[in-house]
């Protein structure tokens, strides 16, 4: 199953979370890449994060990175 670029995107922003704490967000900038802010926007119509612009993971969104994380790191340290 090929990733489609925006999938990429969109998986490459969850990875950016910190999930040691539901304290930490993110905030994608004006002067951010095309593509990582219509990754940011896509997860917010999705219902992943609290803002289109980024903010915190919601439930589902917290539930995804954990396992996207998971698998990165398993991936890293095969």
């Amino acid at each position: 199953m090929p990733f489609h670029p925006d999938l990429s995107a969109e998986l490459k922003v969850l990875t950016m979370f910190n999930l040691d704490t539901v304290q930490a967000g993110i905030k994608v900038h004006k002067d951010a890449e095309v593509s990582t802010k219509a990754a940011v926007e896509r997860l917010f119509d999705k219902g992943l994060i609290t803002q289109p612009d980024g903010g915190y993971l919601t439930e589902l969104g917290r539930s995804c990175a954990e396992h996207l994380q998971h698998a990165v790191r398993i991936l890293q340290n095969a």
